[in-house]
């Protein structure tokens, strides 16, 4: 066993002899900064992508080579019928000016409140994107932009409004672009010549002719601080859309100009001080609807290729002011509105010269002219035809009728709330308005006798020749309604409303000269009598007390539709013969309202301020018509409504001695 124990450790220490010693390893060398490569390769990465997107972003910027070449359109500038400017169309950019022929101040303004540092900056405006990005930030929600004057060049020259990285991208890639080719000045010129400045004026010069009436170079300082105050949001600064935020809006431009040292003190009180008058014509924002209804007509009219064009139209800028002060005051007012959200007014003169013609409360929230295009029933507004219709065929003012209730066939149309009062004359159931007495008269005439006459004189809609004819249950416009009333005022001739009297060249050529205004006798001299004294009766006694104007004979008939649906005045004074309607777009319920109310309200306020001058068209009479032709090929089929339209009550308005005495007898007026 000894022996064995030897060996063993002998083979032991022999094999540990064999095997070296391990030596422990070497430790490599670590960098100082290992996340140095990390970062290089995402930089590098990042670049790759970064250039990669710059070069796709720039293939598809847009074409530069026509950026200096401005070819303005053909403009038409719209003349009332005093020579006064209404507005200005076609032409949306006005002729170059140059920088040095413009007030050193006007530049002023538009530097201290668009970009400040225009002078300094590379086309893009470091400090200031910062300051946007940080207010952005901290607010939530875009509050500034950080865009210079060359980056708002650039967008409004070569790109869409979208806001998108891509475009944003691109419109700082155009605005260095711009910077290499164009000196500052030269870019501000630009700037100037082509941005918007509201009210369809592209450009300083257009601007400063559409506001002002004269050029840009002729502008004084307060002017100047409103135009560039127009820059931020153009529509809403504009004087033509409200005057007070305009002003506000170039006292806060006056203010910075002051603060950063481009005016002083006392030049800014004294600017502040003048007021600031917008050229008449431009400061009747309504009067857009008017030309709206022109436009189509002028080119035909005056043949193409004839360069910029002058109209001289129809309107008078004094009338068309006062109609739309008239109805924006009723309908402003929650209480005299009664529920009627809209309106519209279209005034003529005796030979269907349109006066005024407002189409809207607010053409800037609604280009809808509803003194054209809304087709509404009139309702009790065209019981005048069927009156009329009546005294053709031989009846009188004073003949008696039973206002009671009455039947044809299985229809049975009622006067409000049941209301009737037995025997009365034609003339006080017309200025009362009974549904009874139209309906019997309409059927003793003839229902086609009386669809006959309103045609011929103008109503121009399709019309149903059923049983509730009398109470104008089909529809109508407001400028028809007009026309068709017109020969009531001017002695029984017909007309037709224009806006157009002469179109000339910029260099003062003829190419067209409306002709004089013939009507034709369509109304013999004994219904026109009759008509007068009934419709003179409604003013006075009955259901339009509201449209009385002091000074002026004023005669028109009011009209209400179910559910108050549609409120109708329809009548003249003086020169004028004037349509209000007033109700809601969506044709909902008013709130009771009445033609008695709104719409007589309108019109006698709008009477009382327009102008009163005899200025008017009169009609030139042909040779009387003894027998007019009353063909009716036009006319709709005769059709029965299954529920006809049953007039509803005008409102009890301010009570006059008589009127009281009237209504002590019968009950309240109604329709």
């Amino acid at each position: 066993m000894a022996r064995r124990s030897r060996t063993t450790t002998s083979a032991s220490r022999r094999r540990t002899q064999a095997v070296p010693a391990r030596r422990p390893a070497k430790r490599r060398k670590k960098s100082g900064f290992p996340w140095l490569r990390s970062l290089l390769v995402l930089v590098i990465i990042g670049t790759l992508g970064v250039g990669g997107y710059l070069v796709s972003v720039a293939r598809d910027l847009p074409d530069t080579s026509g950026l200096t070449t401005v070819e303005p359109a053909a403009s038409i500038t719209y003349l009332d019928h005093r020579g006064r400017l209404i507005a200005r169309r076609g032409s949306a950019q006005g002729h170059e000016v140059s920088i040095e022929d413009l007030p050193p101040y006007l530049i002023d303004a538009v530097l201290a409140v668009e970009d400040r540092r225009f002078y300094s900056h590379p086309g893009v405006d470091v400090i200031g994107l910062s300051r946007a990005m940080l207010a952005n930030l901290r607010a939530g929600h875009v509050v500034q932009g950080g865009s210079t004057l060359t980056q708002q060049l650039a967008k409004n020259l070569f790109l869409s409004p979208e806001r998108t990285l891509r475009r944003k991208v691109q419109e700082m890639m155009l605005a260095f672009w711009l910077e290499s080719q164009f000196s500052k000045d030269e870019i501000l010129e630009l700037y100037l010549n082509r941005v918007y400045f509201g009210g369809g004026a592209y450009g300083v010069e257009a601007a400063s002719l559409r506001y002002f009436g004269r050029p840009a170079s002729e502008l004084a300082l307060g002017e100047a601080a409103l135009l560039a105050g127009l820059l931020k949001a153009p529509s809403r600064y504009s004087p033509v859309n409200d005057a007070a935020r305009a002003a506000a809006r170039a006292t806060v431009v006056l203010d910075l100009m002051a603060q950063t040292g481009r005016i002083t003190e006392a030049e800014r009180i004294a600017a502040a001080e003048v007021p600031i008058r917008v050229s008449r014509g431009a400061s009747s924002p309504g009067a857009q609807y008017f030309i709206d209804w022109l436009s189509p007509d002028v080119r035909e009219l005056a043949g193409a290729r004839h360069g910029d064009l002058v109209v001289y139209t129809t309107l008078d800028v004094d009338a068309q002011r006062a109609a739309e002060t008239a109805l924006n005051d009723v309908l402003g007012d929650d209480e005299l509105a009664s529920g009627a959200s809209e309106g519209a007014v279209v005034s003529l003169a005796h030979d269907g010269a349109v006066r005024a013609m407002v189409g809207g409360r607010s053409y800037v929230q609604s280009q809808f002219n509803r003194a054209v295009l809304a087709q509404r029933q009139p309702g009790s507004a065209f019981k005048p035809f069927v009156y009329a219709s009546a005294f053709e065929a031989g009846l009188r003012p004073d003949d008696v009728r039973n206002d009671a209730p009455v039947r044809v066939g299985d229809w049975e149309p009622q006067n409000y709330n049941d209301t009737y009062r037995g025997e009365i004359t034609l003339r006080e159931a017309f200025f009362r308005s009974s549904n009874s007495v139209a309906v019997q008269i309409a059927e003793e005439t003839g229902r086609g006798h009386v669809a006959r006459l309103a045609r011929r004189m103008g109503v121009s809609s399709p019309m149903r020749v059923d049983r509730s004819l009398a109470l104008g249950s089909y529809e109508v416009t407001p400028l028809e309604l007009a026309t068709a009333y017109t020969p009531f005022a001017n002695g029984g001739y017909s007309a037709e409303a224009f806006g157009i009297s002469r179109i000339e060249t910029a260099d003062g050529d003829v190419l067209y000269q409306a002709p004089p205004r013939t009507g034709e006798l369509i109304l013999d001299a004994r219904t026109s009598t009759y008509m007068r004294d009934l419709m003179g009766a409604v003013v006075r006694l009955g259901t339009g007390r509201n449209a009385a104007v002091p000074g002026l004979n004023a005669a028109g008939k009011t009209g209400t539709t179910n559910e108050f649906r549609d409120a109708w005045f329809a009548g003249y004074a003086g020169d004028l013969v004037t349509v209000v309607w007033a109700g809601n777009d969506d044709n909902s319920p008013t709130d009771h309202a009445t033609g008695g109310g709104p719409p007589a309200r309108v019109f006698g306020a709008y009477m009382r301020t327009a102008p009163r001058d005899g200025v008017a068209g009169r009609i030139q009479p042909t040779a009387p018509r003894l027998t007019p032709v009353m063909a009716d090929t036009d006319l709709a089929p005769a059709a029965e409504l299954a529920e006809p339209a049953v007039e509803t009550p005008e409102a009890e308005t301010e009570s006059d001695p008589i009127a009281a005495f009237l209504a002590s007898l019968g009950g309240p007026d109604s329709e």
